[in-house]
């Protein structure tokens, strides 16, 4: 079994806390919209590879309501170093903004319900979608209010052994989701940097999730 990789989302510009870290990352996600305009000077100082997000007000972020300034940041995220750019499957024009997005680096497409989690073919479609968009990494996150759902996320990874899928479920009752989405093949899972840090519902605390891997024999 692989070791399980685990990705850091960093929601503030504070240089200190994410050094002390980084040796427990394997990348971070650097949510420029909740980092706010000092993300730049941030990241030049950040070792580990590093995704650029600059989420969508509808899908749970406080990103710029100007789709076109959002896509700005992010290639110049792009052009910062970041090793992959995130951007949202419902954005327009997203053809477009894929190609422009893997002429600098890797493209993650993600696609985020914060309401519930949608039929398994619903599911499906999208990944499908993502794939036909060029995607380099289709992530698929919903929210669960079930034990099953988490099921279906899961499920969702092992019906594309040959693709890099993220997909969990958000909330309390999808924590299990994120411990196991990476042991069921996902490409990685999200924790945040400490408690009080999470930048979704859900979300378990780096030292925490390395914590639990440890005791799952390899």
């Amino acid at each position: 079994m692989k070791k399980p990789r685990i990705c850091v989302t960093v929601i503030q510009n504070n240089l200190e806390v994410v050094k002390a870290i980084e040796p427990d990352v394997d990348l971070f996600e650097m949510r420029l919209d909740l980092i706010g305009p000092e993300w730049p000077e941030l990241v030049k100082f950040v070792r580990k590879p590093w995704i650029a997000c600059n989420r969508s007000r509808e899908e749970g972020g406080r990103g710029n309501t100007e789709d076109l300034k959002r896509i700005e940041d992010l290639l110049w995220a792009a052009e910062a170093g970041a090793c992959i750019v995130d951007i949202e499957h419902r954005t327009e024009n997203l053809a477009e903004i894929v190609t422009l997005i893997k002429s600098r680096t890797k493209c993650l497409i993600s696609f985020h319900d914060v309401v519930g989690t949608p039929a398994f073919n619903t599911l499906i479609e999208i990944v499908e979608s993502q794939v036909k968009l060029g995607a380099d990494i289709c992530k698929v996150v919903t929210t669960a209010h079930s034990f099953e759902d988490n099921i279906s996320v899961l499920k969702l990874i092992q019906k594309y052994p040959d693709v890099k899928i993220v997909s969990f479920a958000m909330g309390e009752a999808g924590r299990i989701s994120r411990i196991l989405s990476p042991l069921a093949g996902g490409y990685f899972t999200y924790a945040c940097i400490e408690k009080g840090q999470e930048s979704a519902a859900g979300q378990i605390p780096v030292n925490k999730l390395r914590e639990i891997y440890g005791y799952i024999k390899r």
